[in-house]
């Protein structure tokens, strides 16, 4: 008997070398190959980097900082491009001084705050996106969870997800971050996470979702910047039109 896979499960992406990639395929508006989230696609090997091809991945989007760039486990092809794009603005100190090592950080929580304080770095992601050459993009930072996973309420809010999708589609990372490390050798952040949620009354799931109710993606990316024109590509983009 074969059982069909549904939700995350089926949009999960066997990458080898990868533990937290998915296609966004089928959330909103998205099309099956536009957006693929994922971690760190600089550990990716050949086989990995082969699978990245057929699924028709044509750019990456580096979300990382620069002092996190390292060698690739595997020469990246050449017909993948790569554009990098930090997004944490980390010298901002007086916003990191207040986030960086509490347990908010690594969960949904400060994802309003980021995107409050930092909505030219998402233009920028944005415009990568939009401006990609034709096939899909996949996006990362180093586990695919909150830099990641912050671009992509951004882009599935865009794409008309709900908040319930994205919420999911948010808390569908968290055991494979959780293998990632166990993998890698360490130590997993989940339960001081989940315990720093459970003492504020929220979960992951419902933080992500507090995130994600009543926000305005359009109205957000056009604050940040982006012209009508930009906003459009974006969507074609993500549709599977542009």
């Amino acid at each position: 008997m074969t059982t069909e896979l549904t939700g995350a499960d089926a949009r999960h992406l066997h990458w080898d070398g990868c533990f937290n990639v998915r296609d966004l395929g089928g959330l909103g508006g998205v099309a099956r190959g536009a957006l693929v989230r994922a971690d760190g696609l600089d550990r990716l090997s050949a086989d990995g980097w082969r699978a990245l091809v057929g699924h028709g991945v044509r750019t990456v989007v580096d979300l990382r900082n620069p002092d996190e760039y390292g060698v690739d486990a595997a020469a990246r092809p050449d017909g993948v491009r790569t554009v990098r794009v930090p997004v944490d603005g980390i010298e901002d100190r007086e916003f990191w001084d207040r986030w960086w090592g509490g347990w908010e950080f690594g969960t949904p929580v400060y994802y309003r705050p980021f995107l409050e304080r930092f909505p030219g770095r998402i233009a920028a992601v944005a415009r990568a996106v939009a401006s990609a050459a034709p096939g899909g993009v996949a996006f990362h930072c180093s586990a695919g969870r909150d830099r990641t996973g912050i671009v992509s309420i951004v882009l599935l809010s865009l794409a008309g997800a709900s908040p319930e999708e994205i919420a999911a589609d948010y808390e569908s990372s968290l055991p494979r971050v959780a293998a990632m490390n166990a993998a890698r050798g360490r130590e997993d952040d989940g339960p001081e996470l989940a315990a720093g949620l459970a003492a504020a009354g929220t979960t992951a799931y419902e933080a992500a979702l507090d995130v994600a109710r009543g926000f305005d993606a359009e109205g957000y990316l056009r604050g940040a910047g982006l012209s009508e024109e930009e906003v459009a590509a974006l969507r074609r983009r993500i549709s599977g039109e542009g």
